[in-house]
């Protein structure tokens, strides 16, 4: 029996036609296994729907009572649920007897739904039967969760599925990195590209090697780069044609770029536009990408953004207070930059706390040359204090931060040009302006220790600025789970880590001073520093920008994959639902506000199965005004919850976050008014993010996971893309995209419309 046989004869391939199961066998590999091997391991990723071609396997879920295995002979097929979820493992399969096994790469299955959609029904059908399987049995809940948590804690940053060169081009250097599944193979630096006395030091398997390199463009620097990588004694790779892509690290992507992205002429385009807003950076990240592509020809290259992690701000965190043409017309608001360390840090510091990034609230601290300060809320940047430039927010090694505007007028007043005020605010401020002496945080601390004032000052307002920014931040979000210090002051100055978190135990932020002292352990990623009872934990993570570059280059390949499943349907319509402020409640609030033993009535079906609009209303009381007669939608639920508009928000005097339907923690509350009764809420309001429900055979069909965040346009008189829509999965739902009234009213939706999906914005992990 050949691989086309086994796949002709197995269940859950019995949609697909002969050409397609000719194609899926082309792309399969045969695994051979002896007894006892893991071929699956719980929490670790799966790329592959296995099937089993001779012998058995078994499925060994992890837990302390050893739960009795689950054999798989013959034509049964395991990994089949990470095509639809990407979840890791869930549990550990192991050969039972000397077996083989037939690998078909989720990619390749991807791409084959894509052009037949009639071929996911069995795998519907048998995903189906799975999902509802593990809704049944708690335990096997917990496995999934379990199996989360440790990919989590792995993938961090892991660059896993292939081998990435990450490229890092400055004006007159370039700074690389090796990581090949997850791990650093070699990196390193080629200096004074174009200047006399060029050097090259390069970290490999054998050591650190350095050599004088006569480089007059960065062409030739990237040569000696490749030259090294492959180099027999000093290289981490056989030849050239091992690399699956090139990630280069870019400085700004505008407002387009929220997620790395494979690098079109186009897209070449979008940068090019850009770099008007970083004049001294665009430029030569785009050079370098153009190298790249006469150098590898063939191999993808993707562009990770500075700038992309905080396109998810809301509006009023980017928005200066300008006039809007003027800030339209010259592309004026708040950027925000080291996205890439900031997004690292925070998943990092999650995985060490073993929580998903969606359940926290985090501020990161990226400390060096260069310093930033993230407010990360549920994963999401909602605040970050550079600005349009990196010259907004802290002081710097030698960048100003924070300064009166009006002092620049002044100063151009008494004749100072625009040339003196950029080179003042960039190279001559900032802790070297301050203290005159260096704007080395190490060499300022030993000025200081031998009495120099103004080497004293400049730490004392460095640190002060940050804890402003944390106390600001940590109201803005409502609070705070992790204060993480990063970069090379963050990481290694014991002494402002202590000054900056002096007085901030009002904010439950206390640090152990004793630990303070000690550095990360060897090999870890992260250091807790906080005392036993601290509220927020108080984190020293290491960052690697270099490792989340090559991470979000494969992610970005994987959605570029999508991206050609989505293309192949878009004529296919998504329904559109309006969803109107609505309540829903759970049973003892029910029994307060309408009395004792009252059950929800049933007005009208929704269209998502077994959901229905209630003759029950309530009014909605917030600290400023009421909203009056909102409807109750049923069933029961364990927890109350409250969506409204943006424009209801104003009215009742509340700042609801955009949060998916079930994530209230940390949301703000009000008082729900019944006849019998009133329920005060202490949290539970949000405003819904606009979503699409979708069934396996959906998923499937449109090659998306569920929680994928994708675009979707709504055609019309006003057509409109929608970014930021989650893709909910389940067999009950029905297909819907339900967006609220504000949101309709802004693309004129009648009830005729319908929507398409567009792209893939984040690939679920």
């Amino acid at each position: 029996m050949d691989l086309l046989t086994v796949l002709q004869e197995c269940e859950a391939f019995a949609g697909f036609d002969e050409e397609a199961l000719e194609r899926l066998a082309l792309d399969a590999r045969a695994l051979d296994c002896s007894p006892g091997e893991v071929i699956l391991r719980h929490g670790h990723p799966v790329d592959f729907v296995g099937v089993v071609w001779l012998g058995a396997v078994a499925v060994k879920p992890p837990g302390p009572a050893d739960p009795t295995p689950i054999t798989l002979e013959p034509g049964m097929v395991f990994g089949e649920m990470s095509l639809l979820t990407g979840e890791p493992a869930v549990a550990d399969v192991v050969a039972s007897t000397p077996s083989r096994i037939a690998c078909v790469p989720h990619a390749s299955l991807t791409r084959e739904l894509g052009r037949n959609p009639l071929a996911a029904r069995p795998l519907a059908k048998l995903l189906t039967q799975r999902i509802t399987s593990r809704q049944g049995d708690p335990r096997l809940q917990e496995e999934v969760e379990g199996a989360r948590r440790e990919d989590r804690a792995r993938d961090v940053g892991s660059g896993r599925g292939g081998t990435v060169l990450v490229l890092n081009c400055g004006s007159s250097s370039v700074k690389y990195a090796l990581v090949v599944g997850g791990e650093r193979r070699a990196g390193g630096l080629v200096e004074r590209i174009g200047l006399p006395g060029g050097v090259q030091k390069h970290d490999g398997p054998n050591g650190r090697l350095e050599r004088s390199l006569d480089a007059p463009d960065h062409q030739t620097a990237i040569e000696a780069v490749l030259d090294m990588v492959v180099h027999p004694e000093h290289g981490a790779v056989a030849r050239l044609g091992d690399i699956t892509a090139v990630g280069h690290r870019t400085v700004h992507g505008g407002e387009r770029f929220s997620e790395a992205t494979f690098v079109t002429p186009a897209v070449k385009e979008e940068l090019k536009a850009c770099s008007a807003l970083a004049p001294l950076h665009n430029p030569v990240n785009l050079l370098g990408i153009e190298v790249c592509e006469r150098l590898l020809p063939g191999v993808p290259q993707v562009a990770v953004f500075d700038t992309a992690f905080h396109l998810t701000m809301p509006e009023h965190a980017w928005r200066y207070s300008i006039p809007k043409d003027v800030a339209a017309k010259f592309k004026v608001r708040r950027y925000g930059f080291h996205g890439t360390s900031h997004k690292y840090v925070s998943r990092a510091a999650a995985a060490f706390l073993g929580r998903s990034p969606s359940d926290l609230k985090i501020i990161t601290c990226h400390l060096g040359n260069g310093a930033s300060c993230a407010a990360i809320d549920h994963g999401r940047s909602v605040d970050t204090s550079m600005g349009m430039t990196p010259l907004e927010g802290l002081v710097m090694g030698t960048r100003s931060g924070d300064v009166d505007p009006g002092i620049l007028l002044h100063l151009m007043g008494q004749g100072v040009g625009k040339e003196e005020l950029d080179r003042m605010l960039n190279k001559e401020s900032g802790l070297l302006g301050l203290s005159g002496v260096s704007s080395d945080m190490r060499e300022l601390e030993a000025a200081a220790d031998e009495g120099d004032a103004g080497a004293l000052l400049a730490i004392q307002v460095f640190c002060y600025r940050i804890r402003k920014y944390i106390g600001a931040y940590t109201a803005a979000m409502g609070g705070v789970d992790a204060l993480v210090f990063t970069g090379g002051i963050g990481e290694n100055g014991v002494g402002v880590r202590s000054r900056v978190c002096q007085g901030l135990a009002c904010l439950g932020i206390e640090l152990d001073e004793h630990r303070n002292r000690l550095q990360i352990p060897g090999g870890a990623r992260a250091s807790d520093i906080s005392t036993a009872s601290s509220p927020a934990r108080v984190l020293v993570v290491r960052t690697d920008e270099e490792s989340m570059i090559a991470t979000e280059t494969t992610r970005a390949l994987d959605r570029a994959d999508v991206a050609s499943v989505i293309e192949l349907r878009r004529d296919r319509p998504i329904p559109i639902g309006v969803s109107a402020h609505h309540v829903h409640l759970s049973q003892n609030d029910v029994e307060v506000l309408y009395g004792a033993g009252h059950q929800l009535t049933a007005r009208a079906p929704l269209t998502q199965p077994g959901q229905f609009a209630c003759q029950e209303t309530v009014d909605l009381v917030g600290p400023k005004g009421r909203v009056d007669r909102v409807r109750v939608l049923g069933p029961v639920r364990n927890q109350a919850q409250v969506e409204i508009s943006r424009t209801e928000e104003f009215k009742l005097g509340i700042d609801a976050p955009i949060r998916a339907s079930g994530d209230l923690r940390g949301s703000p509350g009000l008082e729900l008014v019944g006849p019998n009764g009133k329920v005060r809420l202490a949290e539970g309001v949000i405003c819904a993010l606009r979503h699409i429900h979708m069934t396996p055979e959906d998923a499937l069909t449109f090659g998306v996971r569920d929680r994928d965040v994708v675009r979707v346009e709504v055609q019309g008189e006003r057509s409109l893309i929608f970014g930021d829509v989650l893709v909910r999965v389940h067999p009950d739902f029905r297909l819907e995209m339900h967006i609220d009234t504000d949101e309709a009213n802004a693309a004129e939706v009648n009830p005729e419309m319908v929507a398409r999906l567009d792209s893939i914005q984040h690939r679920a992990v």
